[in-house]
């Protein structure tokens, strides 16, 4: 049964619940949604010995003030808030104890732009199509679709005694990441490159971007040098990925975040990769960032390590997870994507995309998800 765990007494800049995403609904134009930085938000359930994907808070800039109803165990990740329960520090990327009526009080960012609380158990909301997550363009998810204010109670879950740990931390061997204020993200080239003019790839990989102040999240929106179009930036609409960088005709990139929509009309001349996405969710307005260009197969090895380091938090959360994905996260070096191909995704079926360009029939492998 959920328990009444949290009050907000002051809300933040801009404090909402989140979790991994609502997915299956793309189709109808319902966007994903979600936390910007998924890996701290699966990094802090993880601490606490949730699901990965658990309703945990996401907190901007400015944090909130909250009184605990009951005791809990809690975890602090992302950007540092210098949260202090009853006015004692309280450590990030680790699980602590918090007693009942203890007072969580938070300055502004000291180092980073989201920080994200989980609680064991879950915050527990009502499910809007599948997720937690709060979309506030529809005020849909979360706590009535908005983002949480002063008097709002929330609730969390029963925890599983067999998943939790007292002293869950980072390895010894690792530290808290240090954001800072220059940002360096790893992108992979496409799927329009070639709407662009021949040297505008090399433009996005040799220059350093300002983050906007309008930047939210839908997508960061960075000024710099001009990316130059080959014929215009429209383009027949189609899906936009997590990371995709669009340009508008304004020639300045955005990169789309949580709440972009499905589908979009301007070119894309490449895709941060996800592994970094979260990173530069953790960038601020006037923070520089500057783009590499790496391969499909260097993405993949990014992936790896960042899921070995949540694998490492915690041994027995692959237990249920079949041999080959177990395999490849253990194995020193391997692709992930051969493992992936044995193991049955029950939200995703593989089907051939064909089309004829050119007079040339081409034929495509792709996932596509599934009600």
């Amino acid at each position: 049964m959920s328990r009444r765990v949290m009050e907000i007494l002051e809300p933040g800049l801009l404090t909402t619940v989140q979790d991994t995403g609502r997915f299956g609904y793309q189709r109808f134009g319902v966007p994903v949604s979600g936390a910007m930085d998924l890996f701290s938000l699966r990094a802090a359930n993880v601490l606490v010995g949730n699901e990965q994907g658990a309703a945990c808070l996401e907190m901007t800039v400015v944090g909130p003030r909250i009184r605990f109803l009951d005791e809990a165990l809690v975890a602090l990740t992302g950007g540092d808030l210098a949260v202090r329960i009853d006015g004692r520090p309280v450590p990030r990327w680790q699980s602590v104890r918090v007693e009942r009526d203890s007072v969580l009080t938070s300055d502004s960012m000291v180092d980073g732009m989201r920080a994200y609380l989980a609680v064991a158990g879950g915050i527990d909301v009502p499910e809007v199509m599948g997720s937690r997550s709060t979309y506030m363009a529809s005020r849909i998810g979360g706590l009535k679709g908005r983002a949480l204010k002063s008097g709002d109670v929330l609730f969390a879950g029963p925890p599983d005694p067999a998943r939790q740990h007292e002293e869950r931390a980072l390895p010894e061997d690792l530290e808290p990441v240090h954001y800072g204020h220059s940002h360096v993200v790893r992108a992979v080239v496409g799927p329009q490159t070639n709407a662009f003019r021949a040297d505008a790839v090399e433009t996005l990989f040799d220059s350093r971007y300002v983050v906007s102040i309008d930047s939210d999240r839908v997508g960061y929106r960075l000024e710099g040098p001009h990316l130059r179009h080959e014929n215009g930036a429209d383009i027949i609409s189609d899906g936009s990925p997590p990371g995709a960088i669009q340009v508008p005709a304004n020639g300045m990139p955005i990169v789309l975040m949580a709440d972009r929509g499905p589908t979009g009309g301007y070119a894309k001349i490449a895709t941060v990769i996800s592994t970094d996405l979260g990173r530069l969710a953790q960038a601020r307005p006037s923070d520089t960032v500057s783009f590499r260009q790496v391969t499909v197969e260097e993405a993949v090895a990014a992936l790896l390590e960042q899921e070995a380091l949540l694998y490492a938090l915690d041994p027995e959360m692959l237990a249920g997870a079949p041999e080959p994905v177990v395999r490849a996260l253990t194995a020193s070096s391997g692709p992930l994507s051969p493992a992936l191909r044995e193991v049955d995704l029950p939200h995703l079926e593989t089907r051939v995309a064909r089309a004829s360009i050119g007079g040339e029939t081409l034929a495509v492998e792709i996932l596509i998800e599934r009600d």
